[in-house]
């Protein structure tokens, strides 16, 4: 448990930093700060607030100055390490908080729905003291983001500018439940972060090692789901339980998972008009909910709204390699400098032209050289390019049709009848090996993995390729007579039918690297992935079970990518029933969300005919030579 927080907060401060790059503290004397006041809200609890402040010779400069603020579940006594002292020094207050029931503020956890008021109460805080001057920026990565997000929504006053990175956002559609399943990464959050460090619960010695306990045995408890009430030690910490419970039986996208701290997108009336840089990844857990995000800020927002996607996994966007795979150093973007632009154009008035930047700036992986780095990495390379929206105006929406003899092709199947069955058994489901995970330590791989087995991957008992799996249906491209480049988001037709009421299908788009010196078997590169529950394939917002036998249609969305398919690589779509634990395994009996005592082996057939023609879509993007690139 200590080395997971070790690595939490080592992965937290490197979403700020260049590679390489030390955090200089300020020279003594340039700053002071006031620690843990308590700053009260609307109902009377109170937020621990650190104050960081300009100062000279070791006393606090008098004047005004804007605020640049962080609301963090992940204790705010690691601004210090990470952000706030470089940003006091170029003349600003930095505010760091505990959110509600974190660390050492009072009041009782909930995910994300008190940072709406608790967010607009701090604010008004804010600016009526002495040394504010008004103005209010935001930032910080994943719920910190989500804070930011939630800040937005409360029309706050101050809130001038803001850079929510890798943002908790749209929840309901993606993130934490996705297609109608549930992505257990928030089982791992409450058990190994949420509830045994910074809970009130984790406050008591015992509670907290028998808190520890459960977290080191998640795996086993993973595997032993569905997840009761008061049935395991989290019931010691039983806000964190409570919500467990609730997120996991309520996969219906309704006003719960719509309503502000949860949701952007259905919330767009009332998110403050203010300059928005969102930062997001094409390997980020919330990757397609940032794009999401920028497409309703950037239709219904007067302010500047920018959107960067690099190739980067969740929080990491100041390094260049993830997963197994490399992406060229321009990858890395260092992310104080890029935050103080930001700031000091909307809250100092500084005019650095950061608003005639190009709205859109995305980061093509591929084209590089594939050959195998000093670190033993792919080399896979990419560049950056500018764009003026997203998605990109110039895309051909290319459906690449499934064929009976396992082919991916633009050719539509003219066969009358044509299927593929395959059994599903919940008891031994697909392993997850990479992907868009956060939250993902000691479970899952994030990033870019070849898709094959080994001791890496807990869950696997083989070093097998996972397309040697029964379960798993492949289709695939021929080698490419010529480079292809995929921009946008995926989604994948599929009709399908089941022997049971109730199953799901996942997908999964591969860039298949040919055989090469350094990989004599070549490299089955993930790209995005994603997933179905059946019974909610005509609707998110509303449960309706199968019929047995009964052809239906289901669309599964994929998280948005950019990938330049060389020539002679092939792309590759993978459908199967499970991608654990990335997503909870379905029972397959229909029985209620996470109310399951039973488990059954279901026959899927995905059909490839005239009638039924599964396909994917794809993004392709054609060959601009007056795109700018970098």
């Amino acid at each position: 448990m200590r080395r997971i927080a070790q690595w939490a907060f080592a992965f937290l401060l490197g979403t700020m930093l260049a590679p390489g790059q030390q955090l200089a503290e300020p020279a003594p004397g340039t700053f002071v700060v006031e620690k843990d006041l308590m700053i009260p809200m609307r109902d009377g609890v109170r937020l621990a607030t650190d104050l960081y402040f300009p100062a000279r010779d070791g006393a606090r400069i008098e004047a005004k100055f804007p605020a640049i603020m962080e609301r963090t579940p992940y204790n705010k006594d690691r601004a210090s390490r990470s952000w706030a002292l470089h940003y006091v020094s170029h003349g600003y207050v930095c505010v760091a908080q505990d959110t509600r029931g974190r660390y050492g503020s009072e009041g009782v956890w909930h995910m994300m729905t008190d940072d709406v008021q608790d967010g607009f109460d701090t604010a008004s805080w804010i600016v009526r003291q002495p040394w504010s001057d008004g103005g209010i920026g935001t930032l910080g990565t994943s719920y910190p983001g989500g804070t930011q997000h939630a800040l937005a929504l409360s029309n706050a006053p101050g809130l001038k500018a803001m850079v929510p990175v890798d943002a908790v956002s749209n929840a309901g559609y993606f993130g934490m439940r996705n297609g109608g399943a549930f992505e257990l990464r928030f089982m791992n959050w409450i058990f190994t972060i949420g509830a045994p460090t910074g809970s009130r619960a984790s406050r008591d010695p015992a509670t907290r090692a028998a808190l520890e306990e459960a977290g080191n045995n998640v795996r086993q408890y993973l595997q032993s789901l569905p997840l009761r009430a008061g049935l395991t030690p989290l019931r010691l910490a039983q806000e964190y339980e409570s919500w467990l419970v609730y997120a996991m039986s309520h996969g219906t996208n309704d006003d719960y998972w719509k309503q502000p701290g949860f949701g952007v997108v259905d919330q767009m009336a009332n998110y403050k008009d203010v300059p928005v840089y969102l930062v997001g990844g094409w390997y980020d857990s919330w990757g397609r909910q940032t794009t999401m995000s920028y497409m309703a800020l950037a239709r219904s927002k007067k302010s500047p709204q920018k959107l960067i996607m690099g190739p980067w996994i969740h929080g990491a966007h100041a390094r260049s390699a993830h997963g197994q795979v490399d992406f060229g150093p321009a990858a890395a973007i260092n992310g104080l400098e890029f935050r103080l632009r930001w700031f000091d154009r909307w809250l100092k008035g500084i005019a650095n032209g950061v608003e005639n930047d190009p709205p859109v700036r995305i980061f093509v992986m591929g084209g590089g050289t594939g050959e195998k780095t000093a670190e033993g990495l792919l080399m896979h390379g990419g560049r950056w390019r500018d764009e003026k929206e997203w998605p990109l105006a110039r895309t051909r929406w290319t459906p690449y049709y499934l064929h009976g003899d396992g082919t991916l092709s633009p050719e539509k199947p003219g066969i009358t009848k044509s299927s593929t069955s395959y059994d599903f058994d919940p008891r031994n489901p697909v392993p997850t090996i990479g992907g868009n995970i956060s939250s993902g330590t000691g479970i899952m791989l994030q990033g870019a993995y070849d898709q094959k087995c080994g001791e890496h991957v807990w869950n696997c008992g083989n070093s097998l390729p996972l397309s040697t799996r029964r379960d798993i249906l492949v289709f695939m491209t021929p080698p490419l007579e010529q480079d292809v480049e995929v921009t946008g988001p995926v989604d994948v037709k599929l009709w399908a039918s089941s022997t049971a009421p109730d199953t799901d299908f996942t997908a999964k788009l591969i860039d298949v690297h040919p055989p090469t010196r350094d990989y004599p078997a070549g490299i089955d590169l993930n790209l995005e992935d994603g997933i179905i529950r059946a019974r909610f394939r005509n609707s998110l917002e509303r449960e309706q079970l199968m019929k047995p036998g009964t052809v239906c249609e289901f669309t599964i969305q994929l998280y948005p990518t950019s990938n330049l398919f060389k020539a002679g690589h092939r792309i590759r779509l993978d459908i199967s029933s499970s991608n654990f634990p990335r997503f909870d395994v379905n029972p397959n009996t229909g029985e209620p969300l996470n109310g399951h005592r039973r488990m059954a082996v279901a026959t899927n057939t995905v059909y490839h005919e005239r009638d039924h023609p599964s396909h994917v879509v794809l993004p392709i993007i054609p060959f601009d030579s007056s795109a700018p690139q970098r």
